[in-house]
């Protein structure tokens, strides 16, 4: 009984012991976080008359495939109406950052979403339009995962974007972050 005590103390007072799958693989622990996010938080530079030039970031639902086929690649849905594709079509580069927040895992831990170990992971590449030969993959990974959008009115002019990734940096447990090759990024599944 004694050794119980002590040993749920410790992981009560010493929860950075615990190394949490699916933190184990950095390539691994990246595709995860991207997979399960159902949004993110993408920057650009801004181009509205008050804060030209300024980074400006924004809320969108994404996906990287249906819940059963995780690609790696993140799908937006997109109108022209929104000053985030304003910003996009004077310079298309952009950042997507997602949290593990977002999940029960930080939750059950008792980790705030600064704390290192509730991982971030931040996407940044070029935001381009989807291709007519992917076009019907996009609308499966995007309407699987956000049915309602489906439904949202034609004359807002929707269409679909990616991000063609550049840099993947990750920041999942304590004593700094770590950037995945994109090779290792798009091996690992998140399953």
């Amino acid at each position: 009984l004694l050794l119980l005590i002590i040993f749920f103390s410790c992981v009560a007072m010493c929860p950075y012991k615990i190394t949490p799958p699916p933190h184990q693989d950095t390539a691994k622990t990246a595709r995860y976080i991207s997979h399960y996010s159902d949004w993110g938080y993408l920057a650009t530079i801004s181009t509205q008359d008050k804060i030209k030039g300024l980074p400006f970031g924004n809320i969108f639902s994404v996906s990287d495939g249906p819940l059963d086929n995780s690609t790696g690649v993140i799908y937006f849905y997109v109108t022209p109406m929104d000053n985030t594709v304003a910003d996009l079509k004077s310079n298309p580069y952009a950042s997507l950052t997602f949290s593990e927040a977002e999940g029960e895992f930080c939750r059950q831990m008792v980790y705030d979403p600064e704390d290192p170990r509730c991982a971030r992971l931040t996407l940044t590449g070029k935001m381009v339009e989807v291709a007519p030969e992917e076009l019907a993959f996009a609308k499966e990974a995007v309407f699987s995962r956000h049915p309602v959008m489906a439904k949202w009115p034609v004359g807002h002019k929707w269409f679909f974007m990616k991000l063609e990734l550049i840099q993947i940096w990750l920041q999942d447990w304590v004593g700094g972050t770590t950037l995945i090759p994109l090779e290792d990024y798009f091996k690992a599944t998140p399953f």
